[in-house]
């Protein structure tokens, strides 16, 4: 059942995380924190996401905050560095960032970019990680499929462990997966699966090796494991440039994955100055209890009135549509 809307607003807490280095074109992250009965979860839909969209979100912290969730099979996960679209002499100061992390995403497609900006971008990072570690590129559907063939091939040399989201749509993934196959980089389906109506399309049209899943965008822990089941691909866990409320929300499904074959994606505190709790990667993994923010960063992280006014409104539209639901 979800809880009366002034039960979620009577907790509800909006805060505003500087960034370390700009990501996905945000400088300042802002997320709605919220307490329930079983602890603090998150809701940070990004702002240009519609409401229909959000209350997805919604509906995930909910879960979280309301409810009993599944049983953790593992205590720590390990995950990966995230390299922002930045310069290649900038990608060591990125790196120092995340201790012990054998992985690391790269991000690459960035718009006003050229080709040769990411192939510099990931020589970097395996100079920096040497022959033993893990490079992943993230394209976030912004290649169409003859650049992302020509993108792959000029990449190979780097020994890619996998290419996330290269182009945007299924059909885009699976004719880019049958020309890329020869070359044995695995492609991971991301937005095809969180943004999707039908998150097993993918899998139906198997237009990836892997999947990508993130708590909050999928609805929630029990969701996400759902869609992992019916599948019958690898997954690996990521987080939606989450606060450590939301990361600890991700851990926790990366806890109750039967199987967890990927470092993943919940590393994303070091790409902040500053954070409610501190979920950094230590020795390459993250915790999976449970986060609770500290109260002096949330006074300290408090957004402006304007900022807090916008996301309690749209706390009210999604709450009214999860309640239609």
């Amino acid at each position: 059942m979800t809880p009366p809307l002034t039960e979620l607003l009577d907790t509800a807490r909006v805060v505003a995380l500087p960034m370390n280095t700009r990501f996905r074109g945000v400088d300042v992250r802002e997320a709605l924190l919220l307490e329930g009965p079983a602890g603090w979860a998150e809701f940070s839909p990004f702002v240009e996401y519609e409401d229909a969209e959000a209350a997805t979100w919604l509906r995930a912290a909910v879960d979280f905050a309301w409810s009993t969730q599944p049983t953790p099979l593992r205590e720590r996960i390990p995950v990966n560095a995230t390299v922002p679209a930045v310069t290649a002499e900038r990608v060591p100061e990125v790196l120092a960032r995340f201790d012990g992390c054998r992985t690391a995403k790269v991000k690459v497609a960035e718009p006003g970019q050229v080709p040769a900006d990411d192939i510099a971008r990931v020589r970097a990072v395996r100079e920096a990680m040497g022959p033993e570690g893990r490079i992943r590129v993230d394209a976030n559907g912004g290649w169409s499929v003859d650049e992302a063939e020509r993108a792959i091939h000029a990449l190979a040399e780097f020994d890619l462990e996998y290419a996330e989201q290269p182009c945007a749509t299924v059909g885009e993934l699976a004719e880019l997966r049958r020309r890329v196959k020869h070359t044995g980089i695995p492609i991971a389906a991301d937005e095809s699966v969180r943004k999707a109506a039908d998150p097993l399309a993918v899998a139906r049209a198997q237009a990836a090796d892997l999947i990508v899943i993130k708590a909050q965008p999928l609805g929630g822990i029990r969701r996400a494991l759902g869609i992992v089941a019916e599948a019958g691909l690898p997954a690996v866990v990521s987080s939606a440039l989450d606060t450590a409320v939301g990361l600890s929300q991700g851990a926790a499904l990366a806890a109750a994955l039967p199987a967890l074959d990927y470092d993943c994606g919940l590393g994303t505190a070091s790409l902040f100055a500053d954070d409610v709790a501190d979920a950094r990667p230590s020795g390459g993994s993250v915790s999976a209890a449970r986060v609770t923010p500290d109260a002096a960063a949330l006074a300290r992280l408090e957004a402006p009135a304007d900022r807090r006014d916008w996301w309690l409104e749209r706390l009210r539209r999604c709450h009214a549509l999860i309640e239609l639901r």
